[in-house]
């Protein structure tokens, strides 16, 4: 009998069929006979990446996963995303606008739960991707972006933290079956038709009304810097006036200095002059003043011919020389005061 069993192993042994692994899969091996499987002949065991195995044909299947990171892509654009039409997720917003979005999930297979997988979901990752992945993203990820309005669609801020959401909302639901969701990626939305165009008529509106304000404040701080070029040149305007005015004064000044000077000297010069008139005045009328007169007559009449004549013929019309009274006119016209206001129109005259 022990002879019949190893013949019949040999056999097997001879019969059976390699298994290899890729760099970034792991193996599961299905039990149809024998022992160290569960219920549903799916081995706990698992076979790593880069390996090759030999199993026995008909009693032994073996099924690999790839554990590398794949990508549900669910894009309006055919030529992209993993169907042949038009598969980008479409919701409705709070606000009650139809919108479609192209959403990217990114996961990967837990290695450990590779036969948990196999067992209760496919025998490949295309068919998880297919049968578990694909509809619970779909339909979580659109309950998850029906919560945003048609005005927070153009906030990144507001998509990022949504995408998050998604993310954690799908690691909940997929982690127990052996699915890590990596990341959750929103693309380009598209509103209707009609209400694309109402967004781009605010857009231009809002693009317009900024580009307004930013040329009202660039006109503004024009019109600050002109009153301040305007302030500035009015201040050294005034600083110049200023120095020309107090230079005008001390000039000014100095001339009212000198034309002073220069009159209290004439008045002092004029009343000196006055003082030394009135002392030869002074001088004239006394005896001293009626010889130098009478000394005067005499150089006037040096040199000239006297003829004295008779008087006393009747019928003869001769005017007669009074040579005392002459020189008695000629001392009085000598002792003569000077003018008084002289000295006053000599001030008036400096002045």
């Amino acid at each position: 009998m022990r002879r019949y069993y190893i013949v019949i192993f040999c056999m097997i042994l001879q019969g059976c069929v390699s298994h290899s692994t890729g760099e970034t899969e792991v193996g599961v091996l299905v039990c149809k006979i024998g022992l160290g499987c569960n219920s549903k002949g799916v081995q706990s065991e698992l076979y790593p990446p880069g390996s090759t195995n030999f199993f026995a044909p008909f009693i032994r299947d073996f099924y690999t996963f790839d554990t590398k990171v794949q990508n549900l892509e669910m894009i309006a654009d055919v030529k992209r995303g993993d169907r042949i039409e038009r598969d980008d997720l479409r919701f409705k917003t709070t606000d009650g606008n139809d919108i479609s979005m192209d959403v990217t999930v990114a996961w990967t297979i837990d290695p450990k739960r590779a036969p948990d997988l196999l067992q209760n979901v496919g025998i490949s990752t295309q068919e998880v991707k297919e049968k578990l992945v694909r509809p619970i993203a779909r339909t979580l990820v659109r309950d998850v972006l029906n919560e945003l309005t048609s005005e927070s669609i153009y906030n990144s801020d507001k998509r990022f933290e949504k995408a998050e959401e998604a993310k954690k909302v799908l690691t909940d639901a997929l982690a127990p079956h052996g699915v890590i969701i990596s990341q959750v990626i929103l693309h380009e939305h598209r509103f209707a038709p009609e209400y694309e165009k109402v967004i781009h008529d605010r857009k231009l509106a809002e693009q317009r009304a900024q580009q307004l304000k930013s040329e009202s404040e660039a006109a503004t701080q024009e019109a600050l810097r002109n009153l301040e070029t305007a302030r500035g040149k009015v201040a050294s305007d005034i600083a110049q006036s200023t120095g020309q005015l107090a230079q005008a004064k001390l000039a000014a000044d100095a001339e009212y200095f000198q034309q002073q000077q220069n009159s209290d000297a004439i008045v002092a010069e004029r009343a000196a002059k006055a003082k030394a008139i009135q002392k030869r005045n002074e001088a004239l009328r006394g005896s001293g003043g009626r010889a130098m007169v009478k000394l005067r007559v005499a150089e006037a009449l040096d040199g000239k011919q006297i003829i004295l004549v008779p008087g006393g013929q009747s019928g003869v019309g001769i005017n007669k020389l009074d040579i005392n009274k002459l020189v008695e006119q000629a001392i009085a016209n000598e002792a003569a005061p000077a003018e008084p206001a002289e000295p006053a129109a000599a001030a008036t005259e400096a002045k």
